[in-house]
């Protein structure tokens, strides 16, 4: 079959002439015509020959054939063929596992809406990993005691230790896993980590194949392979490149997930990503998915932050991490110039938790956090990787920017909290007596007048959709606590600190706003007087 390269080749190079019938009247004796289409193919042959000459030569890998009339399978057989992945996944796949779990009916409604689950994580797993692939599960052998559920993992080392996702096992009655090979083992949950969603599980009777997690990094680019038992389909294998590192979806303080385009479904949740070396670089959690099938976005946890859980969980069946007790928030650039700060970096400190130990240590609101040990700190995400990688007590030096002035700060690590629901009632708001502040777009009142507000600051009782404070996420609710860094109780407080702000030239003024029960900063564009 002709390639339609060589269709169009064709076309293209005749033309009507080529067929047009020529009238005898016209026609020349044999031998002219014999003797100019020899002349003619003479001519083509040399210049065809020299060009072959005098032409350089084609590289090995790309280019076009040399001449139309070549045998280009041949040709191609010569060309360096891709590398494919067979080899690899022979040599992994059997270290991967289906994981299937079994739990109460009565915990299955809030299984995957449960407040045990990183907020930012919820959305991803309506469609991720959900029990039997089912948006409400699916109902096992009893009926209605219990429903099953199902996942990936894989084994790390011999004697049956492997890793898998949190979610997959949290509340599980039972857990059996079905390997390579196509035997169902039993598997005992060792530990959990709600925090990275990642789980320890150890399967007996038997020595199993494994496979190793990466030391470093993979680069943006490098080829990966995805293996898991999406939809039940136990032993799929898709492959694609590392898109992103160091991705923060909202899932927690420890967001550093690696962005993969290799196909990834319901029921790839725990299961391994794998280098073309054969190491794990990562352990699938989640997708990003409109449509609930893979669409080229999925996240995998990285094999550094596997290795340090996993460790804890073995030796302790739980994690624990350093604690310093603040709500920080990055520093944006608008944050920096209110904060009088050169450089758009660091962790600001929104405020530090009674009795936590850097309240104790004499952190304050409105304090950034520059560095830990001497190694600077880029943001508040990073603040949090670093503090939650340090043991308890252990002691650290914070270098701490207040004032415009560097402060030294040391203090003595506590243990993080587990996880607890902070949400709070922000109450009704009565808004019978908001004051109106300029052209921002507030309404406001004394937080003491209003139902739910406190006694401290400024509830904010009404926000213009238009206004500058709504682009700033600004909501009813809102109790302003400071204006330019001095307390405020009443909105002629808040007036008078804008006014002056307008008046020392300042273009946005810093004000640090409670919502539910905690607080943040945010810099408030105010325009000319």
């Amino acid at each position: 079959m002709r390639s339609p390269e060589f269709d169009e080749m064709e076309i293209t190079t005749m033309t009507p002439s080529d067929h047009a019938p020529t009238p005898r009247s016209a026609d020349k004796p044999r031998t002219s015509a014999l003797r100019r289409f020899f002349l003619v193919t003479t001519a083509i042959a040399g210049i065809g020959g020299a060009a072959f000459v005098l032409a350089p030569t084609l590289p090995p890998h790309g280019g076009y054939p040399t001449a139309a009339a070549q045998n280009l399978t041949e040709q191609a057989k010569k060309v360096q063929t891709p590398v494919g992945f067979a080899d690899i996944v022979a040599q992994v796949k059997p270290a991967v596992m289906a994981v299937r779990v079994k739990m109460n009916d009565n915990v299955h409604p809030s299984r995957f809406n449960s407040d045990d689950l990183p907020p930012g994580l919820q959305e991803f797993f309506k469609r991720f990993g959900m029990p039997d692939n089912m948006p409400n599960g699916r109902r096992g052998p009893r009926g209605r005691d219990h429903i099953t559920g199902q996942g990936s993992g894989f084994f790390i080392s011999a004697d049956g230790y492997a890793v898998t996702n949190n979610h997959v096992v949290d509340k599980a009655d039972s857990v059996e896993v079905q390997t390579d090979d196509g035997k169902i083992h039993t598997a005992k949950v060792i530990g959990t980590d709600p925090r990275t969603d990642l789980a320890l599980i150890k399967v007996e009777g038997g020595s199993f194949p494994y496979v190793k997690l990466a030391d470093g990094n993979p680069r943006i680019g490098d080829w990966v392979l995805a293996v898991g038992n999406p939809f039940g389909l136990g032993g799929t294998v898709t492959a694609g490149i590392v898109s992103a590192r160091g991705r923060d979806i909202g899932a927690g303080p420890y967001d550093d997930f690696i962005q993969i385009d290799a196909p990834v479904n319901k029921g790839n949740s725990g299961g391994p990503t794998f280098d073309t070396e054969g190491h794990v670089i990562g352990v699938n959690t989640a997708i990003f998915s409109p449509s609930g099938g893979s669409v080229g976005i999925a996240f995998a946890i990285p094999a550094s932050t596997v290795k340090n859980v996993v460790e804890q969980l073995k030796e302790h069946g739980s994690v624990t991490r350093g604690w310093i007790g603040v709500q920080i928030q990055p520093v944006t650039k608008d944050l920096a110039d209110g904060l009088g700060l050169k450089q758009a970096k660091g962790a600001l400190v929104a405020e530090p938790q009674d009795n936590g130990p850097a309240a104790k240590a004499g952190i304050k609101a409105g304090d950034v956090i520059t560095a830990v040990n001497g190694n600077e700190v880029e943001d508040a995400r990073d603040l949090a990787k670093k503090i939650g990688s340090m043991a308890p007590n252990s002691s650290v030096k914070l270098t701490v920017m207040r004032d415009g002035s560097e402060k030294t700060v040391s203090l003595t690590l506590g243990e993080l909290p587990g996880q607890k629901d902070l949400r709070a009632d922000a109450g009704s708001n009565d808004n019978s007596d908001g004051t109106d502040v300029g052209k921002l777009g507030l309404t406001l009142a004394p937080a003491s007048r209003v139902a739910g507000g406190g006694s401290e600051g400024v509830a904010v009782t009404g926000v213009d959709p238009s206004g500058v404070a709504a682009d700033r996420g600004f909501a009813t609710g809102d109790i302003i606590l400071e204006v330019a860094g001095k307390s405020v109780s009443s909105p002629s407080d808040v007036r008078k600190q804008i006014a002056d702000a307008r008046k020392d030239g300042k273009s946005a003024v810093l004000m640090r706003i409670k919502k539910g029960s905690s607080s943040r900063f945010v810099a408030l564009p105010i325009g000319r007087g």
